[in-house]
């Protein structure tokens, strides 16, 4: 058996802590009212009341008995949640407080134990330009924190990104429904029939990651700028305000056609950054998806 380094546990533990205490003092009740089960399943038969639907009488049971009996059903509540997580080179970049992977390892790992406190299962799919990880759906706690170590003690062995092949293999791997929530930078073209397919298949949340320095950058000079996963660099003049304007106008265009993309293919999305908190985002968004599916 591998041994787990010290400080991996103790990452563990001080983001079980935030995340538990997150998930039973911000998020109480949220996650259940949002992510209701798949259907209603049968519970049990009882005696017929003045006032109840007469297509809910089980005929059978009746004639058994020689009185009116009706079915009575429960939410099926279970679910199963798998987290897809972009695990690839422009996650190590943060010009904040964290990370962009980090942040995702944090958000991913609230999301496991929302879903295990109300026992859904969770699974997990890391990725970069192939599938590097993946770890069946189970309940508990043990396992949702098998999944957070699973997190915390990954180390990709590839840079770049690929969408496409995470949600193919999702695809293959998922026979049924599922709540899927994918985390990434969304740096990456070519993957918009595959997405369109798992929004149709699953109920699927997009959790786009930026920085503010990919939005806007400082006018501090010649600055040498390389991309996390081809390595390629550029040598740029930050001091040019012609190269600043075009630099943020990018950027704004990029995140536009990106949240256009989420809403012509009706998939929720909530964009978060590294300079902002992504609690009061996330509460925010749960908030406006329970009022919209009451």
């Amino acid at each position: 058996m591998v041994s787990i380094p010290k400080e991996i546990l103790r990452k563990v533990r001080r983001i079980e802590i935030k995340t538990r205490s997150l998930v039973d003092n911000v998020f109480s009740g949220q996650y259940h009212s949002v992510f209701k089960g798949r259907g209603m399943e049968f519970a049990e038969v009882r005696e017929y009341q003045y006032g109840d639907d007469i297509r809910t009488i089980d005929w059978n049971v009746s004639a058994r008995m020689g009185s009116p009996f009706v079915k009575q059903f429960q939410e099926e509540r279970e679910l199963t949640v798998m987290l897809v997580v972009d695990a690839s080179g422009s996650g190590d970049f943060g010009s904040v407080s964290q990370m962009k992977g980090e942040m995702a390892v944090e958000l991913a790992a609230l999301l496991a134990f929302s879903a295990i406190k109300n026992n859904d299962r969770v699974g997990l799919l890391m990725f970069t330009d192939e599938v590097e990880k993946f770890v069946p759906p189970k309940k508990g706690r043990r396992h949702v924190l098998r999944v957070l170590r699973e997190l915390l003690y990954f180390r990709p062995r590839r840079k770049g990104t690929d969408i496409s092949v995470a949600l193919r293999y999702l695809d293959r791997v998922l026979g049924h429904k599922a709540v899927v929530f994918l985390v990434s930078d969304f740096l990456d073209t070519g993957y918009d029939k595959i997405l369109r397919v798992a929004a149709r298949r699953h109920d699927l949340i997009a959790l786009p990651i930026t920085d503010p320095r990919e939005e806007e950058l400082p006018p501090i000079g010649l600055v040498e700028l390389e991309d996390a996963e081809t390595a390629e660099r550029f040598l740029v003049d930050t001091f040019d305000p012609e190269f600043r304007s075009g630099y943020a106008r990018l950027a704004d265009r990029t995140a536009r056609q990106l949240e256009n993309r989420f809403r012509n293919m009706k998939i929720d999305s909530v964009a978060l950054s590294t300079g902002a908190p992504y609690v009061e985002r996330l509460v925010q968004f749960f908030e406006r998806r329970a009022r919209r599916i009451r």
